[in-house]
């Protein structure tokens, strides 16, 4: 072990006034320097640690086709309708709309989800935000035909090429071309 003189330990430690703030000045630039690295350490371990919460369960689920199915009516104050958007948005949040075909088959008393969004502005916002994230809603031609609708005037967003010729139908072919059967 090296033994310094007095005069040299004085060296090293710079005992001068102005020394002595720089040796300061180096002291708490070395502690910020230690909680700039402890913070972004601590910052990497949360997002690791939270990397499940953020999505990730995505490679989990894979690519997934599903159809969901409303034939009811939406009960006081369109609860029912509201929990079945909620359980498709819940399911794109899931999965990430990237590694979900979703389609939404509605027909008998579920047109009245359409009828509703008319004038719900709370239920055409959840449409909206579901068609955005790629769900693509199918109406019943014989429910439309058979209650006599004004697609234009009485239903919200529905246009020629969202009708399919039965509902019942759509979700059979659906399920033979491998999507799985939703009915919320």
């Amino acid at each position: 072990m090296t033994r310094f003189t007095q005069s040299e330990a004085s060296f090293w430690r710079d005992e001068t006034p102005e020394g002595a703030r720089l040796g300061h000045a180096m002291k708490r630039e070395r502690e910020n320097m230690i909680r700039t690295a402890l913070r972004g350490s601590l910052a990497v371990i949360l997002l690791v640690a939270a990397f499940p919460l953020l999505g990730v369960a995505q490679g989990r689920y894979g690519q997934q086709k599903v159809v969901y199915h409303i034939d009811y009516a939406g009960g006081d104050d369109n609860i029912r309708y509201f929990k079945a958007l909620e359980t498709i948005r819940n399911h794109i949040n899931a999965v990430g709309r990237e590694n979900l075909n979703a389609v939404l088959v509605v027909h008998n008393q579920g047109v009245g989800l359409l009828k509703a969004a008319k004038t719900n502005t709370r239920l055409r916002a959840a449409l909206v935000g579901l068609k955005g994230d790629n769900v693509q809603v199918d109406v019943c031609a014989k429910t439309i035909r058979d209650q006599k609708i004004d697609v234009g005037r009485d239903l919200y967003d529905v246009f020629d090429e969202d009708i399919v010729p039965s509902g019942v139908a759509e979700i059979v072919r659906l399920e033979q071309l491998g999507y799985s059967y939703i009915k919320p």
